[in-house]
């Protein structure tokens, strides 16, 4: 996979790239990435990127000349047909799902705007994803742009160490993920669960998936109704 992040701000970035997972997998060469700063493709004397709206209103707008050439310059460049991510708070509301559906493409490009908006035309002769990471606005699209690729890196083939650890995460399964414990087993008079100490992976598993339906049925009640569920699940929720 190869990631393009179009941004005004590069070094809002640059850092989380420099850390943890993110920075492994790329040493390891499970992804690339490439800081576009879009304000070197604009063709303004004074290299502006926004202008006010028409109309009137507050603030500024960003034009799409600059995002358009910084665009297609990169998609050039690697002769792909990749999917192009707007990071707006009016965008589809992101999750799990999605981030497991980006993690099957080539190549992603995120714009990450600032300033009151985007011109209308960016949104519907541009991008082919507009995602929002939830119903607040913050200042830009960067520090939004880096939870979602976090969350698709970390999907990718051998970047987590154990293989077993992305699907069993929560929202994976539509459901939260069951609790989970460590040494000591008795810490404080706080003990781990017998059944996690049997040795009886059948019990274990069952344990899990139970506690996985409590936790989500007592913080997440909307992910019920979507999650698969045997007959006997079904049964037991209904009698709580």
């Amino acid at each position: 996979m190869h990631i393009d992040i179009l941004t005004l701000f590069p070094e809002m970035v640059s850092g989380v790239f420099d850390a943890s997972i993110l920075k492994k997998a790329h040493e390891k060469e499970k992804y690339s990435y490439n800081l576009v700063n879009f304000r070197d493709y604009s063709t303004n004397k004074h290299m502006k990127v926004d202008d006010y709206p028409y109309g009137g209103g507050a603030g500024m707008v960003l034009t799409p000349q600059p995002v358009f050439d910084a665009t297609e310059a990169v998609i050039k460049q690697r002769h792909t047909k990749p999917r192009i991510i707007l990071m707006s708070p009016q965008g589809a509301p992101y999750n799990q799902q999605k981030a497991e559906e980006l993690a099957k493409e080539d190549h992603l490009i995120f714009i990450c705007g600032h300033y009151e908006g985007y011109d209308e035309r960016i949104r519907k002769h541009l991008v082919t994803d507009e995602i929002s990471i939830g119903d607040y606005v913050l200042t830009g699209g960067e520090l939004g742009a880096m939870v979602v690729i976090d969350s698709v890196v970390r999907l990718l083939p051998d970047v987590l160490g154990n293989t077993e650890s992305a699907p069993e995460d929560s929202f994976s399964t539509g459901l939260l993920e069951h609790p989970h414990y460590t040494r000591p087993a008795d810490f404080r008079g706080m003990k781990v669960p017998d059944v996690l100490l049997s040795g009886n992976h059948a019990k274990i598993a069952e344990w899990r998936r139970k506690q996985s339906l409590k936790r989500t049925f007592e913080r997440r009640k909307d992910l019920i109704d979507d999650a698969a569920l045997t007959d006997k699940e079904k049964k037991q929720l209904d009698e709580k």
